[in-house]
């Protein structure tokens, strides 16, 4: 008999009709625990008429899908204007324009050359930006030297001065070594980084001000951040710097404060890469995987056309004209521009907050099993109406409020990300109720039980993966709602004593087949 301290007042399904002591014969198929997930393609239309007709044109003429090019033209605007523009929401909700994407698609779908496509502009802006720079960095070198070696040579005729005049000459000499220590030269501007350290990219961050982008169409980035080199995840900066969050390094060797870093990450990879991240210790837990937008389109190898129409003239000038003065545009910005949304922007994110909300519920949730990533959709929604807005109206975005229709585009968007989001971490093993429901099946295949008690089933599973009768009883939900098992309550055997516990019936495909 059932151990009625363990198991009296679990929840039970509905009683079979009439109170019979059996299920119903009659099974139907069970619903397989994760089928293939719905993965709408790449929305490109949400995009500027310069940008979609871009990015539609580079999955043309490379024969990859939309996605791809799409989700990299996402995270050049994020290069363009991320650390020099912020979004505000709505009190003080202010979101950064700086975004993680990543796309994974199996080798041989040219994402290194649909990267090239999509970041030659960065690149071109970059130059422009040092050519712009480099004599004001002369100037400051030599202003710097020149007052260097004044300070110098006031300590040293200070040292040997005697008399009445010592401490005139001293103080002198003080005076000048203040103003050659507040002197600093400009660091060269670079915008892009690829698969850097993680000191690095902190080291690389303090010298722009708090911006920079990491783009690569190999994951190498994520071997770094588990300790490739270190032995140990480092991830701090890649933490704080997609939120914004303040970041102080103090170290013998070096000390760099960032108070508002705004890092951008643009990647494509396998998708093995994704799935290997996911079992990284600390990533899940510390919140890194929870702020990248994942796409995992379909590949296109094996259907491609061989002969293509090469992106046209005009749409390939337009579009690198657009992203240079964009990056150009806001170079110069100290303070961030303020994006604004006008009250119908911010009616629209509000629904759609309120339709994401209920969905983060960990029992019975959509979205329950990925809450740390969709608690930040709305956010990553704001940020990307703030670019589309961007790309829309140019640096000077700011002047204008985002629009209901941006907004729209941008909730589409969020809508395409969390559907490609729900299928990276079912391949990441992130729902713990469903690897326990197959651990349920597995069981039961293994012992071929038609009829079972849930002590049974729990005495059999290991306690590191289901720890307690609680752990177990989602699974028995789950299984039972795809039609793998049947609750019912057993007859009395007497007129005393606790009504037995509710049994499990077993759909005969799993005990015959191991469906």
């Amino acid at each position: 008999m059932d151990s009625p301290d363990l198991w009296a007042g679990l929840p039970t399904l509905e009683d079979p009709p009439g109170g019979d002591d059996t299920a119903p014969d009659a099974w139907e198929d069970p619903i397989p625990l994760t089928g293939r997930r719905e993965r709408p393609t790449f929305p490109a239309h949400v995009f500027p008429a310069w940008l979609g007709e871009f990015v539609t044109a580079v999955a043309e003429e490379t024969q990859t899908p939309v996605d791809l090019a799409g989700s990299v033209a996402l995270a050049v605007l994020a290069t363009a204007a991320g650390g020099r523009s912020v979004v505000h929401v709505r009190g003080n909700w202010r979101e950064p324009t700086n975004l993680f994407t990543v796309v994974a698609l199996p080798p041989a779908n040219r994402k290194s050359a649909v990267f090239a496509l999509l970041t030659n502009p960065l690149y071109e802006a970059e130059k422009q930006l040092k050519a712009a720079m480099k004599p004001v960095i002369v100037e400051a070198e030599l202003t710097a030297r020149l007052a260097k070696e004044a300070a110098d040579k006031a300590a040293a005729k200070a040292a040997s001065a005697d008399g009445d005049k010592r401490d005139e000459i001293v103080a002198t000499a003080v005076g000048l070594a203040q103003t050659a220590d507040t002197l600093t030269v400009p660091a060269e501007p670079v915008l892009l980084a690829d698969d850097s350290t993680p000191e690095t990219v902190t080291s690389l961050m303090a010298e722009q001000g708090g911006r920079l982008s990491v783009m690569s169409a190999e994951g190498g980035i994520f071997d770094i951040i588990a300790g490739r080199y270190s032995g140990a995840p480092n991830m701090e900066v890649f933490l704080k710097g997609h939120a914004g969050d303040r970041l102080r390094v103090n170290r013998q060797t070096r000390r760099e404060y960032i108070d508002a870093p705004a890092l951008t990450i643009g990647l494509a990879v396998q998708p093995d890469v994704l799935r290997d991240i996911g079992k990284v210790k600390g990533f899940e837990g510390r919140g890194l995987l929870a702020r990248f937008l994942y796409s995992l389109p379909v590949s296109t190898v094996g259907d491609r056309e061989i002969i293509t129409d090469p992106v046209p003239e005009e749409t390939a000038a337009t579009y690198t004209a657009r992203v240079i003065d964009l990056a150009l545009s806001l170079a110069d910005w100290t303070d961030p521009a303020v994006i604004q949304l006008s009250p119908e922007a911010d009616t629209a994110l509000i629904a759609y907050q309120k339709r994401i909300e209920p969905q983060l519920k960990a029992r019975g949730g959509k979205l329950g099993h990925i809450s740390n990533w969709a608690g930040k959709l709305a956010g990553a929604t704001a940020r990307m109406a703030a670019l589309l807005h961007l790309a829309e109206h140019g640096g000077n975005g700011y002047a204008h409020p985002v629009t209901a229709a941006t907004m729209g585009a941008a909730i589409e968007l969020g809508e395409y990300y969390t559907a490609h989001a729900l299928a990276v971490f079912d391949a990441m093993g992130a729902d713990p109720v469903v690897g326990r429901a197959r651990s349920v099946l597995e069981a039961l295949r293994d012992n071929g039980w038609d009829d079972v008690s849930r002590r049974d089933v729990f005495t059999v599973l290991s306690r590191s993966e289901v720890p307690t009768v609680a752990d177990l009883e989602p699974a028995l939900a789950l299984l039972e709602d795809h039609g793998y098992l049947r609750t019912y309550q057993p007859e009395r055997t007497g007129k005393r004593g606790r009504p037995p516990a509710p049994r499990l019936q077993v759909h005969p495909d799993v005990r015959n087949t191991g469906r």
